[in-house]
């Protein structure tokens, strides 16, 4: 087929107050573990990131909070929408990030879930959260930024 990438990436979801909230250190890829009605599910688009977060149990990554409404044709194969799900990532990267978690002050939080190569994948981020006062500076610069669009197109 002509126009058709197999690395195109198709997003499901994403996590818009991430970037607002936290501060972004570092950001890698992982697998999820999903059922085959959560994977029918995730290819309608349907998906809520807002309020998970990502936490090693017993030396593994598990997402929290993820959810992954029921499929509607999925009858009893459906599971619990809002389960924990393993996350997929080489041994050295859950070390690393492990290890960053146990700083303080730092936290896993998903930002997106996409297909690519017919696999779900998760783009999750080392974060450090944000005080109000830097909150307050985004928003500052986001309205100059936006004003002087304005102004430009105006004139």
């Amino acid at each position: 087929m002509a126009g058709t990438d197999p690395k195109a990436r198709k997003t499901v979801c994403r996590n818009r107050k991430a970037r607002f909230t936290y501060h972004i250190e570092d950001v890698v890829e992982a697998g999820l573990v999903l059922m085959g009605a959560e994977v029918k599910s995730l290819r309608g688009g349907r998906g809520s990131l807002a309020e998970s977060y990502a936490a090693p149990i017993g030396g593994e990554l598990w997402i929290h909070q993820f959810h992954i409404p029921p499929y509607e044709m999925g009858g009893v194969i459906n599971v619990d929408p809002v389960r924990p799900r393993k996350l997929l990532l080489h041994r050295r990267e859950i070390e690393k990030l492990i290890g960053a978690i146990s700083r303080k002050g730092y936290t896993l939080v998903p930002l997106s879930v996409y297909f690519r190569d017919g696999r779900a994948k998760l783009e999750l981020a080392l974060a450090r959260g944000k005080q109000q006062h830097d909150k307050r500076h985004d928003i500052k610069k986001r309205d100059q930024e936006r004003d002087m669009q304005r102004a430009e197109k105006g004139g």
